[in-house]
């Protein structure tokens, strides 16, 4: 039991016919699971109203409304500005501020966060012993416990909850995806980050924030909410995160002369990254058995990081020897026996596309085969962008479906489709995601690599409201079998 008043405390209330000393049971903002005595939270969301719910919550016992809208009916309410903001407000005080008891590090960008976090992750386990938390694209972690997530960053009060279980448990440090849409919905209140990371910004999402600069300002939002910033200026973006930012900030390039932490003498290889990463006082050889040249990018982050944190730069590169990649980024899937390759890759913006077909490019000695779609019911403007960099940078394109959603998945395609008109190179087009990959394997030949392009560690396919299990890696395994 709390107090409705604890619950409240740090929101600017504009309304309330509520008695603040009275108990509360617990705090809902789904009306169904609310039950006597709880504190119902509406929440306007994007595709529904919470406000609607408030009937429900009243005949399931709700004893208070947190709302923006009093309700009609005369029940105890206490009413704000945005119920959103409150939300995480409640959640603090409910879990009683569990990321205070943490070092915080939050990352975001377009690309490169899932891969930075786990590698962050590990830099902090291996120089410190620290027990860490993770919050992901793939899923949660306590430690080596794996915790199944839906979203890229939770709900505020799902957050808090689960920083409370991070902290019970004995996390020292919490790594953190932090997407767009968390900062913009306040999903990302209430946390004060010791550092943040920008790893760099390209065309996404912009069905949600509509203009680049919007998107750009939403990332911006972290670097007011943190001691120390770690920001890529090779990317355009990075004058614009900056200027927002009030915290000090680490500067990190391969190009960018005036870098407070640069990469040089780079090797790229089919199996690993080598560079030397140097900084006004130091420098140290690096190495990681990741390919690509966004590898190195990713680990300038992590090390930029670390630095903020004190750790010295011989640990955290000694550290990353070690580290290994993430599931569904430049995975190799087996083929025993057969002479080609099969890749799995996350790879769904334009730019992470380029990125991955341009580090194969880097080491395959035969084709490079390209095997894609774009999601439906997202920024469409990305499809011929990414037709376009496939047909260029691929010797073979498949384009196939993704996650279609709720929007034909021919209709998507034909979108991609458009942007490969002008490449001299040949594709094909198969609907079907598991066909798709089939044919490929079926036509690759000696050296060939093919990369499976946009699902990457997810293993269902979202066709209407319905996902369908969708695991690539066990595709290619029953072809495998299937075949004479």
């Amino acid at each position: 039991m709390m107090k409705l008043r604890e619950l409240l405390n740090g929101l600017d209330i504009l309304e309330t016919n509520a008695e603040l000393d009275s108990d509360i049971r617990e705090v809902r903002y789904d009306s169904r699971l609310v039950e006597s005595g709880d504190l119902f939270i509406a929440v306007t969301g994007a595709e529904t109203d919470g406000h609607k719910y408030i009937p429900m919550a009243r005949e399931k016992g709700a004893a208070c409304v947190l709302c923006e809208r009093a309700p009609e009916d005369g029940a105890p309410f206490v009413r704000v500005a945005d119920s959103r903001r409150a939300l995480a407000v409640v959640g603090g005080n409910r879990f009683d501020h569990p990321a205070r008891e943490m070092t915080m590090i939050g990352i975001t960008g377009t690309n490169g966060k899932t891969t930075s976090t786990y590698l962050l992750k590990h830099v902090l386990e291996k120089t410190l012993g620290a027990k860490v938390g993770l919050i992901g694209t793939i899923q949660n972690m306590i430690g080596d416990e794996i915790l199944h997530t839906e979203r890229t960053t939770p709900e505020s009060f799902e957050l808090q909850k689960l920083f409370a279980q991070m902290a019970d448990a004995g996390c020292t440090h919490c790594v953190m995806e932090v997407s767009s849409h968390a900062l913009v919905l306040h999903r990302a209140d209430e946390i004060s980050f010791e550092t943040g990371i920008f790893t760099n910004l390209t065309e996404d999402h912009l069905d949600f924030h509509k203009t680049m600069d919007a998107y750009c300002e939403a990332k911006a939002m972290l670097f007011t909410r943190c001691r120390h910033g770690v920001v890529n200026t090779d990317d355009a973006y990075a004058q614009k995160i900056m200027a927002h930012a009030t915290c000090s900030l680490l500067r990190y390039a391969e190009k960018d002369p005036e870098a407070d932490l640069r990469a040089e003498d780079i090797e790229l290889a089919a199996d690993h990254v080598a560079f030397t990463a140097k900084t006004a006082h130091e420098q140290a050889q690096v190495r990681l058995a990741i390919p690509g040249g966004f590898t190195v990018y990713n680990a300038l982050a992590v090390i930029g990081a670390g630095l903020t944190l004190g750790i010295p730069l011989s640990k955290i590169a000694d550290a990353l020897k070690t580290a290994s990649g993430v599931k569904g980024r430049v995975e190799v899937v087996p083929t025993p026996g057969k002479p080609y390759t099969v890749l799995i890759d996350y790879s769904h913006t334009p730019d992470s596309l380029e990125n991955v077909l341009k580090t194969v490019r880097g080491f395959c000695k035969g084709r490079v085969i390209a095997v894609f779609g774009c999601g439906g019911d997202r920024d469409p403007f990305k499809r011929p962008i990414m037709g376009r960099i496939g047909a260029e940078l691929a010797d073979l394109c498949v384009v196939t479906s993704d996650n279609p959603r709720t929007e034909d998945p021919m209709a998507i395609i034909d979108a991609i489709v458009a942007g490969m008109q002008e490449s001299k190179h040949p594709y094909v087009v198969i609907e079907n995601r598991v066909e798709a990959i089939g044919w490929a394997m079926a036509h690759a030949q000696k050296d060939d690599v093919i990369v499976l392009c946009g699902k990457g560690h997810e293993t269902y396919q979202e066709i209407g409201h319905e996902k369908r299990h969708l695991d690539e890696r066990e595709v290619v395994a029953d072809f495998l079998g299937r075949e004479v």
